[in-house]
């Protein structure tokens, strides 16, 4: 539903082709318009706020001057492509973001044409661009094509960007990135003399003059090449700044004012035009929640909102009725860390996210945040245990992923004793396929002597936090679920679980339910239902994916018709592990069926938890039907489907 007295051009606007039927003096306009119904759609679906507002004059610009979808446009991250969204005919559509069934909340290749790249994880789009700007040169496209990207909120502190623009940088491949600093400035300050220069710099006379003299340059005795080039770097870098860009070989222009289209347009419109080979770099400075008081004033608390008034700006808080995980485990680091002073937090930009921020409030020069950069967060962390420091490595199970080869190359081939906090593990409602913890058991079981633990409540999860601090000759890692526990009764202190020890919770007869995580009360709900079909079953609570339990495992296979394990993850994990002991053991061999239930082998598109773990299987109708799948007519029970 439009607004129309409220956005009378953008109602006009369906695609980028209907944009680019205005007058350039019109655009302001309808920047305007974008921001408003922006704000509006955020209000009533929840999502990422500030960054998008932040690049919507450079949303508008990009698509009025580029011929898209042609030319290919890559936002990173996927926060900033919400303005975009609206633009290429997805308006209609913009208040089901991160509903279920809805848009993503990120860009995606399946959604539209206009995406040619997903994302969700940051720092890919200058690799991804390059890989397109090469593919079309190698096609012989006619004309070729431009590719965008727009890299910001924080992208540019990962290094995988600066190994592609070491790549770049040594290729003719036309590539333009648009760097969109929201944050702090990296060069001299936005101002008339810079928009000035930068205005000129982009220009195609001063390109070619550029390119011109560096060919004479390289035609002049050694000496006077070095020169000329030191007297150019020096000229433009007195002004503008970007030596770091130069130095890798890519040319510079900027700070530009990334809200003022005066100044993005022909600076925009100099770069599409010019013939120059070569990635070039826009640094456009802009300011996260531009136009909406609220997010200017409180950035952090309105990069990703909740459904909120658009004229208070307050976000509607649902009252908790248990503490989240994510602040259960912080506290608990606390609790050691007062006792401990070798105990060190590391996050990798998500202090707030991890809950860190809390310990860096009590103990700021032992807390650690590193930026986007997964994989020196985990050597980092290697290198202060071989001194004796006990460090928590607070990460999201998603972004592990992006540290794996530092995971088993510098910490567990070394049996380091570095802390792995998982949060988000399991599936994550509203964020989608990209941010849901589904693989951290299977990429972490395969490592040998790698302890991994997963709590079924908070209380739990206060206990392993003690336990890690305690394991001191290997590594060890926790993974734990997003949002609410389940209001259980906390203890005063942490205790020290007995290493791949787990424990049953409830006695039976025919079948068994081994559950790992937070399934478990879904295991014990499944238990009931069992029992009103006269199925007598065992619910235990494994604890270690890691060392497993095997005299546990031995006893219910022993002793029980039926073993169903039960995890928040997919194949290859925690079922797998204990399938292979079983057939290793021989107690497949008497007629034991066991069946394990794991997320299913696809990703899983955003939606309402509890719908998304009952689409998988795992809440406790899915866990009964296994068991009454798998003992068809072998034993005399009655189904009743209200059970």
């Amino acid at each position: 539903m439009t607004i129309s007295n409220r956005t009378p051009l953008l109602d006009k606007i369906k695609f980028p082709q209907d944009l680019r039927q205005l007058e350039a003096d019109q655009l302001q306009q309808v920047a305007d318009e974008l921001r408003t119904e922006l704000i509006d759609a955020v209000s009533v679906t929840g999502g990422h706020l500030g960054a998008g507002l932040g690049v919507v004059e450079l949303t508008v610009a990009i698509h009025y001057l580029f011929d898209t979808p042609h030319d290919r446009v890559i936002w990173d991250v996927g926060h900033q492509a919400y303005p975009h969204k609206i633009l290429t005919g997805r308006r209609d559509r913009i208040r089901t973001l991160r509903q279920p069934g809805g848009l993503s909340g990120f860009t995606k290749r399946s959604e539209s044409e206009y995406d040619p790249f997903g994302a969700g994880h940051s720092s890919t789009s200058i690799s991804a661009g390059l890989g397109m700007a090469v593919a079309s040169d190698l096609k012989g496209e006619d004309g070729g094509r431009n590719v965008i990207a727009v890299i910001g909120d924080g992208s540019m502190s990962a290094g995988m960007a600066y190994e592609a623009m070491n790549n770049a940088g040594a290729m003719d491949a036309r590539l333009i990135i648009i760097l969109n600093d929201n944050d702090m400035s990296i060069a001299p300050p936005v101002g008339a003399l810079s928009n000035y220069l930068a205005r000129m710099h982009s220009s195609e006379t001063f390109l070619k003059v550029r390119d011109i003299a560096k060919n004479m340059a390289q035609r002049l005795p050694k000496i006077w090449e070095r020169r000329a080039a030191r007297a150019e770097e020096f000229t433009r870098h007195l002004f503008t700044g970007g030596s770091l860009f130069e130095e890798l070989g890519i040319y510079y222009v900027g700070p530009i004012d990334g809200h003022d289209l005066d100044i993005l347009l022909p600076v925009l419109r100099n770069v599409r035009d010019s013939a120059h080979k070569g990635p070039v770099l826009i640094h456009c400075v802009t300011q996260k929640g531009k136009g909406y008081e609220p997010a200017e004033k409180a950035p952090d608390k309105y990069h990703g909102v909740t459904k909120f008034n658009v004229i208070t700006g307050a976000q509607d808080k649902v009252k908790a009725s248990a503490p989240s995980y994510t602040k259960v485990f912080a506290q608990s680091l606390l609790d050691e860390a007062r006792k401990d002073d070798t105990i060190v937090a590391i996050s990798a930009a998500m202090p707030g996210g991890t809950g860190l921020d809390l310990f860096e409030s009590e103990f700021p020069e032992r807390t650690f945040d590193v930026g986007i950069a997964e994989q020196h967060a985990v050597t980092f962390a290697a290198g202060m245990a071989t001194e004796g420091m006990k460090p928590f490595c607070a990460i999201y199970s998603t972004f592990l992923q992006r540290g794996y080869d530092q995971l088993i190359h510098d910490v567990s081939v070394q049996h380091l004793p570095v802390r792995f906090a998982l949060d988000r593990a399991g599936l994550v409602g509203a964020d989608g396929a990209t941010h849901a913890g589904t693989f951290d058991l299977a990429f972490l079981c395969c490592l040998p002597d790698f302890v991994v633990m997963a709590p079924s409540d908070e209380a739990e999860l206060k206990h392993m936090v003690t336990t890690s601090v305690a394991i001191n000759d290997r590594p060890s890692a926790i993974r734990y679920p997003r949002g609410e526990g389940y209001g259980v009764e906390m203890p005063a202190q942490g205790s020290v679980l007995p290493l791949g020890k787990g424990r049953v919770v409830r006695e039976g007869s025919t079948v068994a339910i081994l559950s790992l995580g937070t399934r478990l009360h879904e295991s014990l709900k499944a238990a009931d239902k069992l029992a009103a079909m006269g199925l007598s079953t065992t619910v235990a609570d494994a604890r270690f994916a890691k060392p497993l339990d095997l005299d546990l495992i031995r006893q219910l296979a022993r002793h029980h018709e039926v073993l169903v394990t039960v995890e928040e993850g997919s194949c290859g994990g925690f079922g797998s592990q204990v399938l292979e002991f079983l057939a290793r053991d021989g107690l497949l061999d008497h007629g034991l069926k066991v069946r394990p239930l794991t997320l299913p082998d696809t990703y899983i598109d955003h939606g309402k938890p509890e719908a998304m773990y009952e689409a998988a299987g795992l809440n406790a109708s899915g866990i009964v039907g296994a068991v009454v799948a798998a003992l068809g007519t072998s034993s005399a029970i009655i189904v009743d489907e209200r059970a």
